[in-house]
Formats: C-alpha cells, sequence, structure tokens
C-alpha cells in the first residue's frame, strides 16, 4: 500500500454562491492528489505519456461529508491499495482544517498504449518504483 498526503487552500472561484466548494471540483481535487503521488514516486504524467503511455480516467467515486469552504486548508490523502495492473485504484479521503473527514473518493485510472490505442500494462520503470510499497 502506498500514501500519500497533499495540502491546497480552496480558491474564491472553486465555491458556489453559498461558499461551499462546488461538488464537479472534487474531481480536480482528486487529481491533485494523484499528481503529487504520482510526485513523490519520481513520476509524472508528462514523462509517461512521452513514452507513449497514457492514464485516462475510466471511473470516479465521490461521497459528500462535510462542506468544504472559500480560504480553508483541506489536506488529500491519496492511497493506492494494490498493486496496478492495467487498472489502477486510488483512493481518496479530504480532511478540512479541524481534521474532520468532509469528503471520500476513488478514481480508476487504465495504463492505455497510445500507439496502439489499447489497454497495457504499467511500463516497467513505474512498477519498479511503486512495487517496493507491496
Amino acid at each position: 500500500m502506498y500514501t500519500d498526503t497533499t495540502k491546497i487552500r480552496v480558491r474564491y472561484s472553486e465555491t458556489d454562491k453559498m461558499g461551499y466548494v462546488y461538488n464537479g471540483n472534487y474531481a480536480t481535487y482528486y487529481e491533485i492528489g494523484r499528481t503529487e503521488m504520482m510526485r513523490s514516486l519520481g513520476m509524472d504524467y508528462g514523462k509517461m505519456e512521452e513514452t507513449g503511455i497514457m492514464l485516462p480516467l475510466l471511473d470516479l467515486k465521490c461521497k459528500f461529508i462535510k462542506p468544504a469552504f472559500y480560504d480553508q486548508e483541506i489536506t488529500i490523502k491519496t492511497t493506492v491499495k494494490d498493486l496496478p495492473g492495467i487498472r489502477m485504484l486510488f483512493d481518496y479521503e479530504l480532511f478540512n482544517e479541524a481534521e474532520e473527514l468532509i469528503n471520500i473518493g476513488s478514481t480508476t485510472l487504465v495504463f492505455f498504449d497510445m500507439a496502439k490505442q489499447r489497454p497495457c500494462p504499467p511500463p516497467d520503470y513505474f512498477m519498479e518504483r511503486i512495487a517496493q510499497f507491496f
């Protein structure tokens, strides 16, 4: 299992008229968590795409527990519980400044060979970096 955390601050443009974070922004928060997790492993999406592999989104689940508000600092905890295969499942827990759980979610991404236009196994260099945590 591999877990990474990152913090963000809610920007005004991410809120609705009530001052709550607009629900569509949680998918962006999940992406921030995934991106920072990849960085923590010494990887990034751009380099992977340069090698001909992309990671399109296959599935997204999101459950709202408490609202997040403008200018709050949010902690995004991103976890990969299982060694990736063709698919990679990410779980997310978002916490407010009081360390209260405010949102949970998950995304499934698929390793995709851009040239063949087909799903594929993860690249060896990626597996070498993440396998040590499983």
